[in-house]
């Protein structure tokens, strides 16, 4: 199996080694990404498996308009929203979150030193509308081309560009308000 397309295939068919493969390429930039938007290691895992899970359901239906990277990130996305709005619903009958968790929050990209700056940043981000969330995540966090963003929230190039301006504005609002002797925050 030398190129992904062959890798698809194998899967489809029942492959193991293949989706071990799989696997190995993705299970890194899936867990990230959830982690961006839960900052829970075990809710991320949960939502690493459920990907894997929805993928290899789905992978025969794979159509290639779009990237596999795309796809894959689409499918990260969509699950991590429901993941965190199924949350939200079951916090109204008891409360989930335990605030402490938050604070220790470590993302696998922050250094150590910028741990204090990265929990207050990640807290922001949580503030934002999830389209808005989504175009810094995957922009500023998972440091994918802004077109390759368009494409996975399936819309165009200058409305990413605008969420993400937006994006930025709201945060720094709310960074002014609740951290008004902060200087800037660093990944």
């Amino acid at each position: 199996m030398k190129n992904k397309l062959e890798i698809i295939q194998a899967i489809a068919n029942g492959d193991e080694q293949a989706l071990a493969i799989f696997y190995n390429m993705y299970s890194e930039k899936i867990y990230n990404t959830a982690l961006s938007y839960t900052k829970i290691v075990e809710d991320a895992e949960e939502i690493t498996q459920d990907v894997f899970i929805k993928v290899f359901k789905s992978i025969s239906k794979f159509n290639q308009e779009s990237s596999l990277n795309t796809w894959i990130y689409r499918i990260t996305i969509n699950t991590s929203l429901n993941f965190l709005n199924k949350k939200k619903r079951f916090k109204l009958f008891k409360n989930s979150i335990n605030k402490s968790q938050l604070i220790n929050f470590q993302h696998p990209g922050v250094l150590l030193e910028n741990k204090e700056n990265a929990a207050i940043l990640y807290q922001v981000i949580d503030c934002l509308s999830n389209n808005q969330k989504t175009a810094f995540i995957l922009s500023y966090i998972e440091e994918l081309p802004r077109q390759e963003v368009a494409n996975i929230m399936e819309i165009s190039l200058k409305a990413v560009e605008s969420l993400l301006q937006r994006a930025k504005k709201n945060m720094r609002l709310k960074l002014e308000k609740n951290h008004p002797n902060r200087r800037k925050l660093r990944k």
